[in-house]
C-alpha cells in the first residue's frame, strides 16, 4: 500500500487486474521504477535514448525547484508594492495547462477565488479582446514559452505590449517571462528590460513541466503556496521510486497498457469528487502527446462526471478511470494530493510508454500544423488567398451554418441538411473509432460548445472529445495525426465580430485562428503512411449563437 496521504490506485475490475498482474511483475522485474526516479534513459529503447537523455529532469524537480519559491515570493511582493495583482498568463499546452489546474484547485473553482488566474492560450479574438479589457493598471503578463517562439503566445505579449504603452504603463515592467535558457525570448526579455527572466530546466518536456517555472511562476503570482505544492509531490517520489506490485505508478502504467492490449485505447476521465479541478485537461496532454504516435497510443476522453456518456456506458474499446473517489462503473479509481497526482501521472505515463513501446518525450506529429500554419499565412501575405471563411465553397449552408470538408471530401455526397452532413461523419467513423469535436471559438463566451461533447456521445455510442483550437494542437492534435487512425473530425469555426490587429506582423488574430484551423483541417485529412484519409467535417457559424442552436438540433437527429 501507498504511504498515508501519497498516491492511491486501485483497480477496481477483475479482469483487467488480472490482465495487468503480468505487466506489473514485468516492471517490477525490470526496477522500472527506481530506474526512472534515477533519470535512467534507456528505459525506452536505443533508438529514444537520445531523447529521453535530455527530457528527464522532471523526476527530481520536487527538489530542484526549491529555489524558486523564495524567489517567486519576492517577486509577487515588489508587484503587490506597485498595486500589480492581476495575473494574465500567456502560454500554450505545457505552458498554461498546469497553472491553470492549480490556480483553480487552490481557489476552489474554475473562475476567481483565492487566487485567479487569466489564462490566455488562444487565437480568437473575442477572448483576447475579453483579457485586454480588464484592469491593466493592476495586470502583469506572464510570457511563457519553452522554445520562445510559440506564436500564439508572441502574438499576445505583442498586442499586449501596444495596449500597456497606449495606456501611459511601462510594459517592460509589466512583462515576466519564462522559457528555456537560450531562446529568442529570453535574449528579447534581456534587451527590453522585461520585469523578470525565469529561465526554466531545459531537461524537461512541456507536458512534465507542472513543478517547474512553467507551472510554478504563474501560480505563485496568484498567490498559490507553491511550496506545499512541492512538499505533496515530495511525499510522493518515494513510493513512485519503488519497484513493488503496490507501487501506485506501476499499477496505473500495467493497467492502462494491458487495456490497450485488449483493445481499449481510450482512457475515460472522469472526476468523483477529487477537489483537483480541471485535473482531466492537464492529463489529457500527457497522456496524448506522450503515447500518441507509430499509429499506437492511449486516447483520453475527459467527460463531465461518473454518469456522463462515454463513462458510465463505455464499451471494450475504453477504460473509465475515476479521479477521486471511486465512481460507478469506473475500472480504476486514482486519488491523492494535487502535487502527488502531478507526479504520479508523469511517472505511469512514462512506463507506459515502455510497455507500449514507444518514446514517450518526443511529438512527431505536431509541427506538420504548424507548418500548414506558416505555409498559409504566407500564402496570404503575399497576396496568394485568405486564409478566413471565404476561401472555400461551402457544399452546403444550412441557416447560420456553412459546411466544408477538407481533402477531397468525396465521403460526405450531397447532404441536404446539417443533420445529414453530421451523420454522414458519424458514418463514415470505424467500429471502435472515436469522434473529435475541435471548437475554433472563444472558450469563455462560447463555453456552451461544450455541451455537444456529451449530446454526440449520448447519441452515436462513440467515445467522444472536446477540444478548444488552437490550445488543442498543443496536446491532443499529436494523437490526431500519431495514434489510432480510427477517428473522425468535426471542426467549427466561427465568424468574428471585432478583429485584432497583430502589432507587427502582417496577420491579425482572425486570421492567424483560421489558419490554424484550416491548417490542421488539411493535415488530418491528408492520407498518413500510405493509409486512408481521415474524415473532416469542417462547420463555420457565420452567427455563433444561432450556430450552437442549429448545431444542438442537428445532433438530436444523429445516430449510429
Amino acid at each position: 500500500m501507498s504511504a498515508a496521504g501519497g498516491p492511491q490506485v486501485r483497480i477496481t475490475d477483475g479482469a483487467l487486474a488480472d490482465a495487468a498482474s503480468a505487466l506489473v511483475e514485468k516492471l517490477v522485474g525490470d526496477g522500472a521504477a527506481s530506474k526512472l526516479s534515477a533519470g535512467d534513459p534507456t528505459l525506452w529503447g536505443p533508438a529514444a535514448e537520445p531523447e529521453a537523455s535530455k527530457r528527464l529532469s522532471w523526476v527530481a524537480l520536487h527538489e530542484s525547484s526549491r529555489p524558486l519559491v523564495d524567489e517567486l515570493a519576492a517577486l509577487r511582493r515588489g508587484l503587490h508594492d506597485e498595486g500589480v495583482d492581476r495575473v494574465v498568463l500567456a502560454g500554450m499546452g505545457g505552458s498554461s495547462l498546469a497553472p491553470e489546474v492549480i490556480c483553480a484547485t487552490r481557489s476552489g473553482g474554475p473562475v476567481g477565488g483565492d487566487h485567479p488566474l487569466v489564462v490566455l492560450d488562444t487565437t480568437d479574438p473575442g477572448q483576447v479582446s475579453d483579457a485586454l479589457a480588464g484592469d491593466l493598471s493592476r495586470t502583469v503578463l506572464v510570457v511563457s514559452s519553452k522554445s520562445g517562439g510559440t506564436v500564439e503566445t508572441d502574438s499576445q505579449r505583442r498586442i499586449f505590449s501596444q495596449v500597456f504603452e497606449a495606456n501611459g504603463i511601462d510594459a517592460a515592467t509589466r512583462m515576466v517571462v519564462v522559457t528555456d535558457p537560450g531562446t529568442k525570448l529570453a535574449d528579447l526579455a534581456r534587451e527590453e528590460g522585461y520585469r523578470s527572466l525565469v529561465e526554466a530546466d531545459p531537461g524537461v518536456g512541456g507536458r512534465y513541466s507542472a513543478l517547474t517555472a512553467f507551472g510554478l511562476v504563474p501560480s505563485a503570482l496568484a498567490g498559490v503556496d507553491i511550496g506545499e505544492l512541492l512538499d505533496e509531490a515530495a511525499q510522493a517520489a518515494p513510493e513512485l521510486a519503488r519497484d513493488a506490485s503496490d507501487n501506485p505508478a506501476i499499477v496505473l502504467a500495467a493497467a492502462m497498457a494491458a487495456a490497450h492490449s485488449a483493445g481499449a485505447e481510450k482512457v475515460v476521465l472522469a472526476d468523483t469528487g477529487s477537489g483537483l479541478v480541471g485535473f482531466g485537461n492537464w492529463a489529457e496532454q500527457l497522456i496524448a502527446e506522450s503515447t500518441g504516435k507509430q499509429g499506437t497510443g492511449l486516447l483520453p476522453v475527459v467527460v463531465e462526471g461518473p454518469e456522463a456518456p462515454g463513462f458510465a456506458d463505455h464499451g471494450p474499446d475504453a477504460t473509465a478511470v475515476a479521479i477521486g473517489p471511486e465512481g460507478s462503473g469506473a475500472q480504476i479509481a486514482v486519488s491523492g494530493s494535487l502535487g502527488g497526482q502531478f507526479l504520479l501521472w508523469e511517472h505511469a505515463v512514462a512506463l507506459a510508454g515502455r510497455l507500449l513501446g514507444i518514446n514517450p518525450f518526443d511529438q512527431p506529429d505536431v509541427e506538420s500544423a504548424k507548418q500548414a500554419t506558416r505555409d498559409l499565412l504566407a500564402s496570404a501575405s503575399d497576396g496568394g488567398g485568405s486564409t478566413g471563411s471565404g476561401d472555400d465553397t461551402p457544399v452546403l449552408t444550412d441557416g447560420p451554418v456553412e459546411v466544408r470538408t477538407a481533402g477531397d471530401g468525396s465521403w460526405l455526397g450531397t447532404p441536404g441538411t446539417l443533420a445529414e452532413a453530421i451523420q454522414a461523419l458519424v458514418d463514415q467513423t470505424p467500429e471502435r473509432g472515436y469522434l473529435a469535436i475541435q471548437a475554433y471559438l472563444d472558450r469563455l463566451d462560447d463555453a456552451s460548445f461544450e455541451t455537444l461533447r456529451p449530446e454526440l456521445a449520448k447519441a452515436t455510442g462513440l467515445q467522444t472529445t472536446f477540444g478548444w483550437g488552437p490550445r488543442f494542437l498543443h496536446s491532443t492534435g499529436q494523437y490526431h495525426k500519431g495514434g489510432h487512425q480510427n477517428g473522425a473530425f468535426l471542426q467549427i469555426t466561427g465568424s468574428v465580430a471585432d478583429d485584432l490587429a497583430i502589432p507587427g506582423q502582417p496577420f491579425s488574430f482572425g486570421t492567424l485562428e483560421h489558419a490554424q484551423a484550416i491548417g490542421d483541417a488539411g493535415v488530418l485529412a491528408a492520407p498518413k503512411n500510405g493509409g486512408t484519409a481521415r474524415p473532416v467535417l469542417r462547420l463555420h457559424l457565420a452567427d455563433r449563437a444561432a450556430g450552437l442552436v442549429a448545431l444542438a438540433h442537428a445532433v438530436r437527429e444523429v445516430g449510429r
